[in-house]
């Protein structure tokens, strides 16, 4: 599974300061930058030069902003709830808003997380540090469908013989 991290933010600096965070957590070479959400699209659906999987391969969580001049944070979190391929990518609201409409409207479109951006850049990186301990250390991915159908006839993610497993195998019995 790739361990990439998409994160969609049309505003320089503030892509700047995630990459400084990013930098300080040690998962700045795994950073991608889409500039709005279009472009997020176009990157997750491999179109025109995202295409190239080996450049862009496709992230295991996202960091979504919500605020973009032509095609909306939510607008993006929908289209890709709406991928079956995207399903069970993780995706972050990470937003300056922390209205509660945005919050709700945010999980009922599919958001894993929403988190409101902090003021200065030493809070941004510790909360991005808590972000790369829980979604990318502890948090267990569920497995692709080519992953899955990789596996033996009979073989099952298994959450009966325990429900924190994401472990497939066939279950005794």
């Amino acid at each position: 599974m790739s361990r990439t991290i998409l994160l969609v933010e049309d505003d320089p600096s503030d892509a700047y300061f995630m990459k400084r965070a990013a930098r300080a957590a040690g998962i700045l070479d795994l950073l991608k930058v889409a500039k709005g959400g279009q472009e997020a699209v176009n990157y997750l659906g491999g179109l025109g030069e995202y295409a190239d999987r080996r450049r862009f391969p496709l992230p295991c969580l996202v960091l979504l902003d919500l605020k973009f001049p032509r095609m909306m944070g939510f607008e993006v979190l929908k289209w890709i709830r709406g991928q079956p391929a995207l399903k069970s990518t993780i995706v972050i609201v990470l937003t300056s808003s922390g209205l509660g409409l945005d919050v709700d409207q945010a999980y009922r479109l599919g958001a894993n997380s929403y988190l409101v951006r902090p003021a200065t850049p030493d809070e941004l990186t510790e909360m991005i540090k808590k972000v790369k301990q829980y979604w990318l250390e502890l948090n267990r991915h569920a497995p692709k469908r080519a992953e899955i159908a990789a596996h033996p006839a009979g073989a099952r993610v298994c959450d009966v013989c325990d429900p924190r497993s994401r472990e497939l195998h066939r279950h005794p019995g």
